[in-house]
């Protein structure tokens, strides 16, 4: 059975070129966010295997919507994705929990990495 992704990026681009990698690596993308809040709106409603969240959109960033979803669901997968220039935010990431994180420009190898070490947790 596949893995169930939701992600959340404020990037249609960037939503995009992840879905085509998680499809080619065998991963059934269920939803799809353009901010913090929706993300944690859908992640609520379709309780994804894992999700995938940029660490920097508006209305709630990638940090404050990875809080809210460790909150509500503590086994929660959330890998976190950032730019080169974000590392502090990455620092942040993983001490609110994120399971992994992987980098854009997306490489498809790192993001299956990313997400079968956090469908092992």
């Amino acid at each position: 059975m596949k893995a169930r992704v939701l992600i959340a990026d404020d990037s249609v681009h960037m939503r995009m070129i992840l879905k085509d990698i998680l499809v080619k690596c065998g991963y059934e993308v269920v939803g799809e966010a353009d901010d913090g809040a929706e993300a944690v709106k859908l992640y609520n409603e379709l309780l994804p295997d894992v999700a995938t969240i940029d660490i920097s959109m508006p209305k709630m960033d990638g940090i404050a919507a990875l809080k809210a979803i460790r909150a509500a669901h503590p086994n929660a997968r959330v890998i976190t994705v950032g730019a080169m220039n974000q590392q502090n935010l990455v620092i942040e990431a993983v001490r609110a929990g994120t399971a992994d994180f992987f980098l854009k420009p997306f490489q498809s190898e790192r993001v299956d990495e990313a997400l079968q070490r956090a469908l092992k947790r």
